[in-house]
């Protein structure tokens, strides 16, 4: 979220909550029911959600030209792969982690909204192979999202470290928001690119 509110030149106030603890307090979850981060107090909107945020965001600072236009046909594009990484990539990245792929059926596959991991990452290769940015010719939060979200997978190991991941992410994280982001929280530190 910070890369995000550096991205937009937003004044924002970070609040730091911990997991189990501040996270399940009556006064956050009064804000966010699920207890979970992020969320984003805005005057007296509460946008909880990654995408719902990215998505909130991009359409409060229209200056920064971080969605495409309600007209554009990228807007479709914008819209698919923000909520492809909220819905299946971060669904099944938490499946693959937890040893629940490990012995999937097929009716489990079919059951679950990701279907199966190999499908998920081909389309997320699809969706970034040989591509500056996913959505047309220039950025937006979908690749601030996705750029993320593969970096910090390939850290985890929930995402393999392929060439196309790499060659799409790394210069998305090293635009000047992104550091300043990494600079206030710490980086993320994908495999096999040199420590800044």
């Amino acid at each position: 979220m910070r890369w995000m509110l550096e991205e937009c030149g937003a004044v924002y106030e970070p609040v730091r909550l911990e997991f189990g603890g501040t996270m399940k307090a009556p006064g956050y979850l009064a804000l966010n029911p699920m207890g979970k981060v992020p969320a984003l107090q805005h005057g007296s909107t509460v946008v909880s959600e990654t995408g719902a945020i990215l998505a909130y965001l991009a359409d409060l600072y229209p200056e920064k030209k971080l969605a495409p236009a309600l007209d554009s046909p990228e807007r479709g594009s914008y819209y698919r792969w923000l909520f492809f990484v909220a819905g299946p990539v971060e669904a099944v990245s938490t499946a693959k982690a937890e040893g629940w792929l490990q012995n999937q059926t097929e009716r489990q596959a079919l059951s679950a909204g990701y279907g199966r991991f190999d499908d998920v990452l081909r389309s997320l290769q699809l969706a970034v192979t040989g591509k500056r940015y996913a959505c047309g010719d220039h950025f937006t939060a979908a690749d601030l999202y996705l750029a993320s979200y593969i970096g910090w997978s390939m850290q985890e190991g929930t995402l393999p470290s392929l060439p196309a991941f790499q060659d799409y992410a790394l210069p998305l994280l090293q635009r000047p928001a992104a550091q300043r982001a990494d600079a206030l929280d710490g980086p993320v530190q994908m495999p096999g690119a040199a420590a800044a």
